[in-house]
């Protein structure tokens, strides 16, 4: 995984665990369309619905991506999947639940700002707690073992990773944004009754 990835206003973005060439544009974008039907994309998409912010056709997108990032969101342009580190469903079904919980908070906080760390921080802080990303056998295929606390550890890991290619949060900047939004953040599982 590269640090290269930038982030402008309004965008966030996914790193990849994947390996070797990941699948095409095609493939990928069959596999986003067997991901809007597990149940878990639903519910997502129903409550953004629910919310007034309906996800129209075309808004999941597969694209070969330069970066090393498994997929993205902008405000405005919707989400893309990246096909070249995408392997199986798995994969594409994270990004895609990911993804999807930014936009749910990008929905309901009408003055998000991807522009400020706290407001980064605490959306990818949301991401990684209520996707599924941090989940132990994740961690375990990422090379992280840890019988306690992995979750938080790999979550904090992931936020920092993503908010340090805002180019407007240093590292400094990230980690205390991270560390003052933590506990509201993690303990807000908006639209959910309780983390997944």
């Amino acid at each position: 995984m590269s640090d290269e990835s930038t982030s402008e206003p309004g965008t966030s973005s996914s790193f990849s665990s994947a390996v070797s060439g990941g699948t095409t544009v095609k493939e990928c974008q069959d596999m986003i369309r067997r991901s809007l039907q597990t149940p878990m994309v639903k519910f997502l998409l129903e409550h953004l619905d629910k919310s007034g912010c309906a996800v129209g056709d075309g808004f999941i997108k597969a694209v070969r991506c330069d970066k090393e990032f498994g997929g993205g969101y902008t405000r405005g342009e919707g989400v893309i999947v990246c096909s070249n580190h995408m392997n199986m469903q798995d994969d594409v079904n994270q990004v895609v639940i990911h993804e999807l919980i930014h936009v749910f908070d990008d929905c309901r906080a009408a003055n998000l700002n991807w522009a400020n760390c706290a407001h980064h921080a605490c959306s990818e802080i949301r991401a990684g707690h209520l996707s599924g990303d941090c989940h132990y056998k994740r961690e375990f295929l990422r090379g992280f073992m840890k019988i306690r606390g992995h979750e938080q550890d790999c979550v904090r890991r992931r936020v920092m990773k993503s908010v340090i290619n805002n180019p407007y949060c240093s590292e400094a900047a990230a980690k205390d944004a991270m560390e003052a939004v933590w506990d509201v953040c993690y303990n807000d599982t908006q639209p959910f009754d309780r983390a997944p």
